[in-house]
């Protein structure tokens, strides 16, 4: 599709920008032109990474986060604890680790089940975590998938497999954020946090 009043070559890559999640087309045209403004050297140096994502990013052959290696980083390191956190994708294992609050592995589900979607179990690396969890000596399964219908079917369906292994088994509080007032929260969050609810 061209883009009229662009030459060939901006109105290629306003298409193929516009085609990334989140960017619409004004967006799109917004960062080609910002491309064309940079320097040539900036435009070589954006290419480069591009190809080096698709060239050089694979999955860890453990837990399936991304990688440059075949065993990335987090089941590499020996200090970090025998509990497995549990996420939906990468951008999650990034969000927990950024909270500094987790030290031990991680397994990425590549997804949720979601029967409507055509996606099952045996769609997603269930199988993997229940092969780690025979072969690694873990001592707890933490679930932090999101608080949606399929996160949280999936949370359930991960419990009833692994709990019969002689696993404990969590599932990350959901709830109120920090530094948010009760009078604005959703009655679904509030419903949680109330049920979620631990000692003090």
């Amino acid at each position: 599709m061209m883009h009229q009043g662009f030459p060939e070559p901006i109105s290629n890559l306003i298409n193929l920008l516009s085609q990334l999640p989140g960017i619409g087309e004004k967006n799109a045209t917004r960062l080609a032109i910002q491309i064309l403004k940079n320097s040539t050297e900036y435009s070589r140096s954006l290419a480069n990474a591009l190809i080096e994502v698709k060239t050089k990013v694979n999955l860890c052959n453990n837990c399936f986060c991304l990688t440059a290696d075949n065993i990335c980083k987090f089941c590499s390191n020996e200090e970090r604890s025998n509990m497995i956190c549990v996420v939906e994708d990468p951008i999650a294992l990034i969000a927990i680790e950024k909270s500094n609050e987790f030290k031990g592995k991680y397994h990425v589900l590549h997804g949720t089940i979601s029967p409507i979607d055509g996606i099952g179990p045996e769609d997603l690396k269930i199988n993997e975590l229940i092969g780690r969890i025979e072969k690694e000596s873990i001592n707890e399964i933490i679930i932090a998938t999101n608080p949606s219908v399929e996160g949280e079917v999936t949370a359930l369906y991960l419990s009833k497999l692994i709990k019969p292994l002689g696993i404990k088994v969590t599932r990350i509080a959901h709830g109120i954020p920090m530094g948010g007032d009760i009078e604005y929260i959703d009655e679904l969050t509030l419903g949680k946090a109330i049920k979620d609810r631990r000692p003090i």
